[in-house]
């Protein structure tokens, strides 16, 4: 009388978990990556009120506003504010720990025309970071 096998091999078993093993290596990174850059891109999108602001006062007086006239904002990973009188924005990501570790503690610099004259209506922001370039849109630069 013939027997016949049930069930996997040891053998069988072993090669699917290093399967699994090395796709959880490659997808891991990948997803930590895309979280940072979720976390960098909620920064972009917290500091839309300030760049408003600044450019409608801007536009409006022919001079950047006063510190105490722009408010800060806090987001869930970073802190936005202006510290001088000259338009740029600087919003730090969060410590270790509240962000991802390639992005902790990095800045990103939203910088207004340097002159207002002549701007007929078009206020560029231009944008640096101290962040890798992989977690930053496309339209900002990294230092």
């Amino acid at each position: 009388m013939k027997k016949f096998q049930q069930g996997f091999t040891l053998i069988e078993l072993m090669i699917v978990v290093a399967i699994i093993g090395i796709l959880a290596a490659i997808a891991i990174p990948a997803y930590q990556d895309y979280i940072q850059r979720a976390q960098v891109s909620e920064a972009f999108t917290s500091v839309d009120g300030m760049k408003t602001a600044i450019a409608e006062f801007a536009q409006s007086n022919g001079a950047y506003p006063a510190v105490a006239d722009i408010t800060g904002v806090t987001g869930i990973y970073s802190s936005a504010a202006m510290p001088a009188a000259d338009g740029v924005i600087v919003v730090t990501m969060g410590a270790a720990g509240t962000v991802g570790a390639d992005i902790a503690g990095t800045t990103v610099t939203f910088t207004p025309p340097a002159a207002l004259a002549g701007l007929a209506g078009v206020f560029t922001w231009t944008c640096t970071s101290t962040a890798a370039q992989k977690f930053l849109p496309k339209n900002c630069t990294s230092v």
